[in-house]
């Protein structure tokens, strides 16, 4: 997976890393090709052989020029215990070096797991981080979950909602990881949502209308990108203005979890779900899952955050054909649906479209594992094919 501009890359992040906390402002400069990329779980230099196989790597170690990347969020958290200081360096380094790159260029958006360094661990030093992390290995990994144990355990860790956040979930997490997460936030970089065009929205796991009732958005406006992405980044950094300390949260729009409140719910957790046994999840903003006839029609959002075998899953779809790394869509009129592989073919105003980019990235085969182009909105090939097929 090393290259000589995967070398380079690899070296501006590890400056980017020492220097702290920052981030690079706009540079104004014009990007003639735009691609997002789902969650990055991975470590950083396969997220950059990923670049590299398409070519938008320059030699510098950065970005190329005409080259601007949206990174669907979640950064943070992934991998085996025994991987822990290691991948909790990688997510570093890859946040660094995006942030590194003007904010124009380089778009962050927020995910769950990014959000949790300042929201359920919020009040955690590294130190009681690490000694709840060792009791919650044994509860969690036991063979037999010990309820009297994880009440015991809640008890003195009340932040958290359950023993697998801290053993999973958020498994990697260290204080320098929040200083980044909040230092961005604060900044204005780390953004909900981004468009990529009048009805093209970029997010993390999508909004439904009611979401967009919360930030006081009439159905006129639903299906115009622009629109929606400035409400919900409005929301954040009003939110943002407002915390001075503890656990951060968005009201109406994001929740992190806690012992007495449950798990995390939101526009960044929730997941779309057809199960009967989630109707329950499904009443009410902020949730963890949404019922995907309620998605806003005309709109189509690019989101993350769920693989394909979960989606088919929630949806109660046979799981034949599963696959990692592919991009895929799901198209609703508000009364049927459909969930295939791809990349949807030209939609109607009255259908709301997901594009899935979340393709595994640590588990699927590096060459099968495609950004979304957004301008074409199909599956990037990488730069400079066109030029390669003109020599042929």
């Amino acid at each position: 997976m090393s290259t000589p501009l995967v070398q380079s890359a690899l070296a501006r992040a590890a400056e980017a890393v020492r220097r702290g906390p920052h981030s690079t402002p706009p540079d104004g400069q014009h990007r003639t090709r735009r691609f997002a990329m789902g969650d990055p779980q991975a470590d950083f230099t396969r997220f950059l052989a990923i670049l590299d196989r398409h070519g938008l790597l320059g030699p510098e170690g950065w970005l190329r020029p005409e080259v601007r990347l949206l990174s669907v969020g979640d950064h943070f958290d992934w991998g085996r215990p025994t991987e822990r200081e290691e991948v909790a360096r990688s997510a570093l380094q890859l946040v660094a070096w995006m942030a590194a790159h003007p904010a124009d260029q380089a778009v962050l958006l927020l995910g769950n797991h990014d959000l949790g360094r300042v929201g359920e661990l919020a009040g955690f030093t590294d130190a009681r981080f690490a000694a709840a992390q060792a009791e919650a290995d044994g509860i969690y990994r036991g063979e037999d979950t010990d309820e009297a144990r994880e009440r015991d355990f809640l008890t003195r860790y009340p932040e958290l909602p359950n023993v697998e956040l801290a053993a999973r979930d958020f498994g990697n997490f260290r204080e320098v990881q929040r200083d980044w997460v909040a230092y961005l936030l604060r900044a204005g970089r780390f953004r909900v949502a981004h468009a990529g065009a009048e009805h093209l929205l970029v997010l993390h796991a999508g909004v439904t209308r009611e979401d967009l009732r919360v930030v006081g958005l009439p159905e006129s406006q639903w299906a115009h990108a622009p629109t929606v992405a400035d409400a919900l980044n409005r929301a954040l950094d009003t939110a943002v203005a407002a915390w001075k300390e503890g656990p951060f949260s968005m009201p109406g729009l994001y929740q992190p979890g806690s012992a007495t409140y449950g798990e995390g719910r939101g526009i960044f957790y929730h997941r779309p779900s057809l199960l009967p046994q989630d109707a329950a999840h499904r009443a009410a903003t902020p949730r963890r899952r949404f019922d995907p006839h309620q998605l806003p029609p005309g709109l189509t959002q690019v989101v993350g955050h769920t693989r394909d075998k979960r989606t088919r899953e929630l949806l109660a779809m046979p799981r034949e054909g599963t696959r990692d790394g592919v991009l895929r869509y799901l198209v609703t009129d508000g009364t049927s649906l459909r969930y295939s592989l791809g990349t949807p073919p030209p939609t109607g105003p009255g259908e709301a479209v997901l594009i899935f980019t979340d393709g595994g990235m640590r588990e699927s085969p590096l060459e099968s594992f495609e950004l979304l182009e957004l301008d074409a909105r199909a599956p990037a090939r990488p730069l400079g094919h066109e030029h390669q097929e003109g020599q042929g």
